[in-house]
């Protein structure tokens, strides 16, 4: 079975076929809509998605939601970087007293236009001043709990070993092979 994940990045796509290897890549432009609600992001970009291939597409929603902003900035976390970066998100929540966040990735199977499934994959830690050169986005402010470095102070391997978006690729691995 051909398996289509929808990436222009090639650090995804890698970490993403160090667990589902039999995955492509199709690096085309989806439209996003704005929403809190990651789940509806997602289903809009599985429909499009499937215009360009007609079965068995992922797609991923990656944020960081603040425990101090009720969820934010959850699925508009590339508009809060693009406008006050990774020193602005850590202000803010030190500001507001409260570092808790959890980074969570959503994937999004589409079989075919009718069956569409969603997995998730949630890590816990706080928000930290930025520090660390690897990695992307966030990476730099991310702490897991119970770990000494940001996401960016880790190796691709380092990182990979929990991160969200294993988890949720682990549990779109399950359901594929029990679906088989």
């Amino acid at each position: 079975m051909d398996l289509y994940f929808i990436t222009g990045n090639q650090d995804k796509l890698v970490e993403v076929q160090s667990i589902l290897p039999q995955v492509k890549q199709l690096d085309i432009d989806l439209p996003e809509i704005q929403e809190i609600d990651a789940k509806k992001i997602i289903e809009a970009k599985l429909e499009a998605a499937l215009h360009h291939a007609k079965e068995n597409v992922v797609v991923e929603d990656t944020s960081i939601y603040f425990d101090c902003l009720n969820g934010l900035p959850g699925p508009l976390t590339k508009w809060f970087q693009k406008t006050i970066g990774n020193e602005g998100l850590f202000k803010i929540v030190s500001l507001l007293g409260n570092d808790k966040a959890q980074a969570k990735s959503i994937v999004g199977y589409a079989k075919n236009d009718k069956e569409i499934y969603f997995f998730e994959g949630v890590i816990s830690g706080s928000i930290v001043e930025p520090r660390g050169e690897h990695g992307w986005g966030w990476d730099p402010i991310f702490l897991p709990d119970g770990n000494p470095k940001t996401f960016a102070e880790m190796s691709f391997e380092e990182k990979n070993q929990f991160s969200m978006r294993k988890l949720a690729f682990a549990r779109l691995k399950d359901f594929l092979n029990k679906a088989n």
